[in-house]
């Protein structure tokens, strides 16, 4: 299906959940929950706040799905439009300035790598997470949203309600910024890795 017409089909689903159809309700919500649950959890570094802003997020559509216009954008930027909100409104209560809890992601559980490598590889992903979450918000969100939810320049521009030109200027600081601060980490994991082989 394209976009117009993914679009068009969460509309339809919507109006159905919106009159009591609880099955097209379920068929929305598995189809946009994890999105929306990593966007709140990237922004929050919460789990249990990422929840509560996915659950609100949802309670809030199906009471008023006729506030989703599928000729402006997908259901999917709608809501992380929603979970922005609502996550800012978590932000000023909490003051969150980093990721606490380990994300609710699914690891393999690789046991043919080497040991090391694993063990630097989580280093690197949790270096990656605390360098996001570090980030300035604004450059934080778009970064979230482009890289994370591989959403298009024009869906972040959406979503954060901006145009394309300042979401491109946000991604570069935050790629900038983010090659800053992860430079010297992979330097050091790169010795690791020579030491490694030479012995």
């Amino acid at each position: 299906m394209g976009r117009v017409a993914d679009n068009a089909a969460d509309a339809e689903l919507l109006d159905k959940a919106g009159r009591g159809d609880e099955a097209a309700f379920l068929l929305i919500y598995e189809r946009h929950r994890t999105p929306v649950f990593r966007f709140a959890y990237r922004l929050l570094g919460s789990v249990p706040l990422a929840e509560d802003v996915t659950h609100d997020c949802f309670l809030s559509l199906i009471r008023r799905p006729h506030g989703y216009q599928p000729d402006r954008a997908s259901l999917r930027t709608y809501l992380c439009a929603a979970a922005r909100n609502l996550a800012l409104k978590q932000m000023g209560r909490h003051r969150l300035e980093t990721a606490v809890d380990e994300p609710p992601e699914r690891r393999d559980d690789d046991r043919g790598a080497d040991p090391l490598g694993r063990c630097l590889e989580g280093e690197l992903a949790e270096g990656v997470r605390r360098a996001v979450s570090e980030l300035p918000p604004l450059q934080r969100e778009a970064v979230i949203l482009f890289e994370y939810l591989e959403m298009s320049l024009a869906e972040v521009a959406e979503t954060l309600g901006v145009d394309v030109g300042t979401i491109k200027s946000r991604l570069h600081r935050g790629r900038e910024r983010l090659r800053r601060t992860l430079a010297p980490r992979l330097a050091e994991m790169s010795v690791s890795r020579a030491a490694e082989r030479r012995a």
